[in-house]
């Protein structure tokens, strides 16, 4: 089964414009062939994510190193849906309540 895996954090300025592609292009990179890297958006004030996987805690796991380099892991959330669901599931962080939406 493949899901979308989404990684989601505070984003406003060109400068986080710019740290998010960097940050994508060394996503692209951890995760080899083990998942995809499926783009981005980027408004609203935050910045997402998409990645394509079968095994989205493996392919966070794999992630999670390149968040803490770029010092946004604390401010992301991670969540993932089956390709056709709609109803997501949050990874990170492990105390996350409320809802977890793409704007």
């Amino acid at each position: 089964m493949e899901y979308q895996l989404i990684i989601q954090f505070p984003a406003e300025s060109l400068d986080d414009f710019d740290a998010l592609v960097r940050l994508e292009d060394r996503m692209i990179g951890a995760v080899g062939s083990a998942a995809n890297i499926d783009g981005h958006d980027f408004g609203s004030g935050e910045a997402n994510i998409f990645i394509i996987t079968s095994d989205p805690k493996a392919t966070f796991d794999l992630l999670r190193n390149q968040l803490e380099l770029q010092g946004i892991l604390d401010q992301c959330k991670v969540a993932h849906r089956e390709i056709s669901g709609e109803q997501y599931t949050v990874l990170w962080p492990a105390d996350f309540k409320g809802v977890f939406m793409v704007l």
